[in-house]
């Protein structure tokens, strides 16, 4: 499936979403590929950059090359001491110094007194580009990544109802609708009152069980251990249970966190493939900061995995003290990439991924769901992206860093929205109540993805349609099931396909109702995928499969009425590419 090409400032680039990375793009500049293949001087004429807005600003992540173009006219060597230099251009020279790895991912230059017969030019490098032998041509790259950051401004506007806009002058306007606001103030009270309720409910907690652990209880916590080179772990030493490995071990096994093992990058951290003394294949997830808001992630995916055994949730082999140089979690290494790389990516191509495997596949993610929330635990972040799959195409559920521990007796939790858009629940991003049902609704756009092979979020559909659950509800409600089932699936030509699409197409619908008493659990999710599987869902109750085709047009008016507008929908018009960004709050 080729990459569309986009037409900006007079170029050409394509661009695609960066597999498991939420707030960036990947991006090649058609134009300078060209050039660096020639190895003409015409790469230098100008930086790479991008518009912004009063909302919304782009920069590049990764390498970054800082180059000084300067005219013949004059010496410049004095000033360049300490750069290298480049002459086989006619009328001018390039000077330039490759960045030490602490400065890869920022632009740097000398602070004042730039010639003036010289001018700065940003451009990207490949990771590890340093040769002092090598020529700048290879260093230089075309294929980058684009990250996106809104203003807070825009952030706060967002949060308090309203919509990012720019006027007439180009400057910042935050526009609210005026029900919507009177309803945000509402809820400002409701969540206030809560979180008076539980901060006195936990403090109560706190003193009866400090009460009741003083006499001796012993808590969990990392250790300081020597390492020895004749051991993987930190003297055996473990956190919930968790061997605690060394981080020269890790090192080792990742070859010093080279590139050319990088898995991907996450909304926390970038994951390497590694191999241990033991001969275990690992990947090893690198955090990017050591800040306390990673170390609660930290703990957090820790306890959550530790506690849990099942065979479709990826397994958890141990991590780094909080002592170490950095936060390391090591996993089982799954080698088959994701279901977004079967979707989506340069695995699409090979036409393997077969209805009978995405029907597995949505059983298997199902039963880890309704394991979880039968262990009360919520995910918060399911999508395709965390989806692993080994070589028979069995599922592995991954990347519990956003999970929530329920207490018993509870059916919600008061807590600002986290998660993906084009997967975040409506309803909790609206009352800032998480649920299991949560979990549902994220998983209805899993299976709409599974079905259509379309991207969560998509700015080249109509405004209204970026988000895939809107697309897909607006299809649905017009029985137009052929413009919504990937025809590749054989829904005109095999009847058993077409059946067995439709019937998860109606239970993925009742995943994503707005409200989400009118969702099905769990539990109910995976009897009505098995089923479908078995060739029951003809014989099913009305009250467990919704039958679309039967709904009077009044009915479906007053549905269409109640959709909700998807607070995850990307409206920039520049890029004709989708991507996928955390929000947190």
């Amino acid at each position: 499936m080729p990459y569309p090409n986009v037409h900006l400032g007079g170029n050409v680039y394509s661009a695609w979403e960066h597999r498991e990375f939420n707030d960036g793009f990947r991006v090649l500049d058609h134009r300078l590929e060209d050039l660096l293949g020639k190895n003409s001087c015409h790469s230098f004429d100008q930086s790479i950059s991008f518009p912004s807005s009063p909302s919304v600003s782009f920069r590049i992540k990764g390498p970054n090359l800082t180059l000084f173009r300067c005219n013949d006219s004059s010496t410049n060597d004095h000033y360049f001491r300490d750069y290298q230099n480049f002459t086989n251009c006619s009328g001018f020279s390039i000077y330039y110094k490759y960045p030490s790895r602490e400065q890869e991912d920022s632009w740097h230059a000398p602070e004042e007194g730039i010639p003036d017969n010289c001018s700065p030019i940003h451009l990207p490098i490949k990771r590890g580009a340093r040769s002092q032998n090598s020529s700048l041509f290879d260093g230089l790259t075309a294929n980058f990544t684009i990250r996106w950051n809104f203003s807070d401004d825009c952030s706060k506007c967002y949060y308090d109802g309203g919509r990012c806009l720019t006027d007439s002058n180009y400057k910042f306007l935050c526009s609210f609708n005026p029900t919507a606001k009177r309803k945000s103030r509402r809820i400002l009270v409701i969540v206030l009152l809560a979180v008076i309720c539980l901060t006195f409910s936990i403090c109560l907690g706190i003193v009866i069980w400090c009460f009741k652990k003083r006499k001796g209880s012993r808590s969990h916590s990392f250790t300081r251990n020597t390492y020895s080179d004749r051991n993987d772990l930190e003297g055996g030493s473990k956190y919930f249970g968790v061997p605690v490995f060394s981080y020269s071990t890790l090192q080792e096994a990742t070859n010093n966190f080279d590139s050319s093992r990088e898995l991907g990058d996450g909304g926390f951290g970038t994951v390497y493939y590694g191999k241990l003394r033991d001969r275990r294949e690992v990947a090893v997830k690198r955090l990017y900061e050591q800040s306390s808001k990673r170390m609660v992630q930290f703990k957090n995916e820790i306890e959550i995995l530790t506690r849990l055994r099942h065979q479709n949730l990826v397994m958890l082999y141990g991590c780094t003290s909080r002592h170490s140089r950095e936060l390391l979690l090591v996993y089982e290494y799954i080698p088959n990439g994701t279901v977004a790389d079967h979707l989506h990516g340069e695995k699409a191509k090979n036409g393997t991924f077969i209805w009978s495997i995405r029907m597995k596949i949505a059983i298997e993610t199902a039963s880890a769901l309704a394991y979880l929330h039968a262990s009360d635990i919520i995910h918060r972040d399911i999508k395709t992206c965390n989806i692993l799959l080994d070589n028979n195409f069995c599922v592995k559920v991954a990347d519990f860093g956003l999970s929530r521990l329920f207490p018993n007796d509870v059916t919600h939790i008061s807590t600002a929205p986290q998660g993906t858009p084009g997967y975040v629940d409506p309803d909790y991003h609206a009352c800032f109540q998480l649920t299991s049902k949560s979990d549902v609704y994220s998983f209805g756009v899993v299976l709409i993805e599974l079905i259509s092979s379309l991207l969560a979020v998509d700015i080249r559909r109509h405004r209204d349609e970026i988000s895939l659950a809107n697309f897909a509800i607006s299809k649905i409600l017009k029985c137009a099931f052929e413009e919504l089932i990937d025809p590749s699936l054989g829904y005109k030509s095999d009847p058993e396909v077409r059946r067995m699409t439709t019937s998860v197409v109606e239970l993925a619908f009742r995943c994503l109702q707005l409200e989400k008493e009118m969702r099905p659990t769990m539990d109910e999710v995976l009897e009505i995928l098995k089923a479908i599987q078995r060739g029951e869902s003809e014989n099913q109750k009305e009250e467990d499969i919704n039958i679309i085709d039967n709904e009077s047009e009044d009915d479906a008016q007053l549905m269409k009425s109640k959709l909700p507008v998807s607070p995850n929908s990307v409206n920039d018009k520049w890029f004709s590419c989708s991507a996928t960004a955390s929000i947190s709050g």
